[in-house]
């Protein structure tokens, strides 16, 4: 079987390093999993997700060089969101976010300046 990009494959995982997992697949070809590659969240720890000898599916997504590329992400796509937005199905938009972070942001800033002008006895008045 040949590897080529886009194919999904099964294979076992021969070392673990902290950059990533070895990944033998058919043929005795192995490719790298780069930790950005192995789940949607963010991985500290290969070893927190993956262990030597386990068998996983993978998604080519690079051949060079002779060396190949894989993805445990990919293979199962983004993560499925409920209750989506209409035909979107994506949550709120980047306006949305955007939109809440000013106003949260804006909020913030009002509570700090509250408090510094309660620290120093409020808008106006002078110790002395």
């Amino acid at each position: 079987m040949a590897v080529e990009v886009g194919s999904v494959l099964e294979g076992k995982v021969t070392g673990i390093t902290h950059f990533g997992a070895f990944v033998e697949l058919p043929d005795g070809v192995t490719g790298l999993v780069h930790i950005s590659e192995i789940a949607d969240t963010y991985v500290r720890d290969v070893r927190d997700y993956l262990t030597e000898n386990q068998v996983v599916k993978v998604k080519v997504i690079n051949v060079s060089d002779g060396r190949v590329g894989l993805s445990i992400r990919q293979v199962y796509g983004p993560p499925q969101r409920s209750g989506g937005r209409g035909a979107r199905g994506r949550g709120s938009s980047f306006e949305e976010k955007l939109q809440r972070f000013m106003k949260e942001s804006e909020q913030r800033q009002q509570d700090l300046r509250r408090s510094m002008d309660s620290k120093r006895g409020g808008r106006g008045t002078r110790r002395g």
